[in-house]
This record gives C-alpha cells, sequence and structure tokens, in this order.
C-alpha cells in the first residue's frame, strides 16, 4: 500500500493519549456520520454510512492503548465514484504521543492518495473531521457535525 502520498494531518489537543484513545473510539460523536457496531478494542467491527446506499464496513485491526489505532476497510460502496470499493483495503491510522499533557495524533488514511477519484472530496472532508470536529471533542465534547465545504 502507498503511504508516501497518503492523506496525514496532524492535531494536538490538552488531552491525555487515554482519553484522546477513548474518544476517537467514540467514532459517533466526532464523526457526523451513521455508526453501528464498536470501535473499542481490537477485532471490533463497524459500519459508517454516509447516506443513500454508501458504507464503509471497517475492523480494529490494531489497538495500542494510548499509542495506534488502525482501522482497516474490510469493505465499502461508494455510489458516486467510478470505483465503488475505493476504499476497500485502505487503513485509517491514529498514531498518538503525550509530552506534558498535550497529545498529538498523527492521521492516516493509508492508500488515500491524489491519484484515487475520491481525494478530491476525501481530502477535505478528514481535514475537517479531524481538525475541527475531533479537536473540537477533544477540548469542549462535541464534535462540529457539519458538511465540509469542498
Amino acid at each position: 500500500m502507498e503511504t508516501k502520498n497518503s492523506f496525514n494531518c496532524s492535531i494536538s489537543a490538552s488531552i491525555n493519549a487515554a482519553e484522546a484513545i477513548k474518544k476517537i473510539s467514540n467514532v459517533n460523536d466526532w464523526w457526523g456520520i451513521g455508526f453501528s457496531g464498536s470501535a473499542e478494542k481490537q477485532g471490533d467491527k463497524f459500519i459508517v454510512k454516509m447516506g443513500g446506499e454508501s458504507f464503509f464496513n471497517f475492523t480494529v485491526a490494531e489497538l495500542i492503548p494510548g499509542k495506534k489505532i488502525v482501522w482497516l476497510v474490510t469493505d465499502c460502496n461508494m455510489p458516486w465514484y467510478t470505483d465503488k470499493k475505493e476504499w476497500t483495503n485502505t487503513k485509517i491510522i491514529f498514531e498518538l504521543s503525550e509530552n506534558n499533557g498535550i497529545t498529538t495524533v498523527n492521521f492516516m488514511h493509508e492508500g488515500l492518495t491524489p491519484e484515487v477519484e475520491c481525494y478530491k472530496d476525501c481530502e477535505p472532508g478528514w481535514t475537517h473531521w479531524i481538525k475541527t470536529s475531533l479537536v473540537s471533542y477533544f477540548t469542549t465534547g462535541k464534535g462540529v457535525f457539519r458538511e465540509p465545504s469542498i
């Protein structure tokens, strides 16, 4: 899987890494989507729906408390793109480091590169959900549920 050009961004907030992991795992509290299942421990499975016929099936492939979460996309349907399975076998990776009460989260969607069709929509989408909504959830307890401006 191509990682060099994969979408990535970083955020920092006054939160400890253990609490950050717990909040990231509360997917429906920061990612304004339809959510079912569980994302709290390794091996958990969950489904994200973004309206219509779209769905994304995830498995928590790795969870190292206070350090790292990896979600594997096991199946998806993105009806608005030519390749409706474009996210399948990509990984959503959160790597955390804590220093003096500030936790930095390095986020990467491994496999989401500028060459794939959905990048033009997913790049501003992830930027909103991580840099705006997740930061807000970390600092205020509430995500920012609105459509990202594309």
